[in-house]
């Protein structure tokens, strides 16, 4: 099952993308991703309120560690992303996001001691050279100080975000997804808020807002990508190994690929074709049996 939860992880959080890449036209990233953990959180309270599931005994430490988790992969992690991803663009920015899934191994490895099969890593190697393969553009355009900085802070994003879901983990053994969602993002919630108040107003972010929660690419997005993605992603990561998770997850990259083909009309040349097969391939070898 933990297999099928980070698989789902990929696919929830590649339509979202879409769906994002249509409202980022009309809102800019502070914005955007503001309104996406505000849609996320409702859809959490309204999930633990319909299933009257309890509200967990969480211990002093426990919040420490949600907080931390929360201001570093929903805050400080989110940040990193989008400014690389402002100076980097999409193609090289997912170049860089393939360092995920090498970070869950080594912080797997040493927080918990936790290897996965040889298989397994031959196929998130394979799944990494097809993402390479499929995303890869020349980044000659680029200045050098935007692409180092770039770079910089894509790595930064993934290893933080990596930790955040990590440091975590002993406490999604022990209580509600729901739960641990709602706290990290109310954490990260908050610190964006608070970025966003003191640099555009109040007035302005309440305008903007309410414009966010009436469109249809929003609630969507948030929808999948910050409601179904994390719940499927913190179960993945609950039940599976960390490493296989994330080989998972990083299918992301491919799956964007061709929603963006069918729903947005990119163009899918013989390159990203074979970064796709080689890709589907990798993940293949990974649910393998032994």
């Amino acid at each position: 099952m933990g297999d099928l939860y980070a698989i789902a992880t990929a696919i929830c959080w590649s339509s979202a993308v879409i769906f994002f890449d249509i409202s980022s036209k009309k809102f800019n990233a502070i914005h955007l991703n503001a309104i996406k953990n505000f849609i996320g959180i409702t859809g959490f309270l309204a999930t633990i309120f319909l299933f009257s599931i309890p509200v967990p005994n969480f211990s002093g430490n426990d919040i420490f560690v949600l907080f931390v988790s929360g201001i570093l992969g929903i805050f400080i992690a989110d940040l990193l992303f989008l400014e690389s991803l402002n100076k980097l663009g999409s193609s090289i920015s997912a170049l860089v996001s393939t360092i995920y899934a090498p970070a869950i191994f080594i912080i797997a490895f040493i927080l918990f001691n936790e290897t996965i099969s040889f298989k397994s890593y031959f196929g998130g190697i394979l799944v990494i050279i097809g993402i390479v393969i499929t995303v890869y553009k020349n980044s000659s355009d680029i200045i050098k100080k935007d692409l180092y900085a770039g770079i910089c802070f894509g790595i930064l994003a993934q290893i933080f975000t990596a930790y955040s879901v990590l440091v975590i983990r002993p406490i999604l053994y022990d209580y509600s997804i729901l739960y641990i969602a709602l706290y990290r993002f109310s954490f990260g919630l908050l610190a964006t808020i608070s970025i966003s108040f003191l640099k555009y107003g109040v007035a302005n972010i309440l305008s903007i807002y309410k414009k966010g929660l009436r469109n249809y690419y929003v609630l969507m997005g948030s929808f999948l990508g910050t409601y179904l993605s994390v719940v499927f992603w913190l179960a993945g990561f609950k039940y599976t190994l960390a490493g296989r998770a994330a080989i998972y997850n990083q299918l992301s990259t491919i799956i964007i690929v061709i929603l963006a083909r069918i729903f947005l009309k990119e163009p899918l040349n013989k390159k990203k074709i074979i970064g796709v097969i080689v890709a589907i391939i990798g993940a293949i070898v990974v649910s393998l049996p032994k």
